[in-house]
């Protein structure tokens, strides 16, 4: 049997001699070993002092942060701290880093799911990396822009899932030697499903294509979709797409009636973007509900946006009821 290869070969071999993909690399295997270091600190939890408890402030973007929160963001910025970077944007920080000279800008998510800490479920971190144009504000490309994307789950494995726009691999933590194996290449996303994943305790707020799509799942083989559906919900959105990955199925979070849910609670930049490219990468797709993810371009670092993804033949079905739903809209106001 041969050796599963590891990230580090993995970045190489994409690297090559071209100094852009060296940055990107660089950053991957920075953010690769930080995540280790992580791994470990949630791995002795209260016994390294991580509670999950609130430290008594907000970050940027309004959420109140944990103690890993902070501490997460901490390590990352060290290991990116020799990396070829433009810009640096944290969910944890109000504004980007900017510096000169940099070839690429990189995005992230700390520690996606910090709420879960307390109750010793799954967290993670996520990714984004552009290439940095001169002349261009940093992080205003759209999507599709993305050189890289990947994200860790901080489950009962230590793995990584990345693109390099050359597929989606999945690589865990071997502890023994602290590196990351890869135990899946090109996974693939089947495109239908049988499963969702939504926080079904909004229904009441949802718009009328969202309450549809759900319904009609509900409704099982008794329904239009002649077939029985199991709804999952992990509030870590690591954690919602790697079971994705693994076994097909669809994500919604979409905007709803509440205050301050008009546009959804995910973040655009480091949070949709690369979930967008991971799951298209891998076959599947990914939208607001009327518009393709990765053909947004931010206006904000910390920008919110619904997000619907993964089995492809579900989110087209999803779209198809937001359409339809747009429609009747229309012809109303008429």
């Amino acid at each position: 049997m041969t050796a599963p290869i590891d990230l580090f070969r993995h970045s190489a071999n994409f690297a090559g001699t071209d100094p852009l993909r060296h940055a990107v690399a660089a950053a991957v295997d920075a953010i690769a070993g930080a995540s280790i270091a992580i791994s470990d600190l949630i791995g002795r939890g209260a016994l390294a002092g991580i509670t999950g408890a609130a430290q008594g402030s907000e970050n940027a973007d309004g959420d109140v942060q944990k103690d890993l929160d902070v501490r997460a963001d901490d390590m990352i910025r060290a290991a990116l701290k020799d990396v070829a970077w433009g810009a640096l944007a944290s969910e944890e920080a109000e504004t980007a880093d900017v510096r000169d000279g940099g070839l690429i800008d990189i995005a992230y998510d700390p520690l996606d799911g910090s709420s879960n800490i307390e109750t010793n479920m799954t967290v993670g971190t996520i990714f984004s990396i552009m290439p940095r144009v001169a002349g261009v504000t940093p992080f205003t490309q759209p999507g599709s822009a993305q050189i890289a994307a990947g994200f860790v789950v901080y489950g009962p494995q230590t793995s990584l899932v990345l693109t390099l726009g050359d597929g989606v691999h999945i690589f865990t933590l071997d502890r023994d030697t602290r590196s990351y194996k890869r135990i899946r290449a090109n996974v693939q996303i089947a495109a239908d499903c049988a499963e969702y994943a939504i926080n079904a305790s909004n229904h009441r707020h949802w718009e009328a294509p969202v309450r549809a799509f759900v319904d009609q799942c509900l409704a099982g083989k008794e329904g239009v979709k002649d077939k029985n559906y199991n709804m999952r919900w992990i509030a870590a959105l690591v954690a919602e797409v790697y079971r994705i990955l693994v076994r097909g199925g669809v994500f919604l979070y979409p905007g709803d009636a509440r205050k301050g849910y008009g546009d959804g609670r995910l973040r655009l930049v480091y949070e949709a973007h690369p979930m967008a490219f991971i799951v298209e990468q891998a076959g599947g797709a990914a939208t607001t509900g009327r518009q393709r993810i990765l053909d947004v371009a931010p206006t904000a670092i910390h920008q919110r946006i619904p997000l619907i993804m993964g089995s492809k033949n579900e989110v087209a079905c999803i779209e198809a009821l937001h359409r339809e739903a747009d429609g009747v809209a229309v012809q109303a106001a008429e």
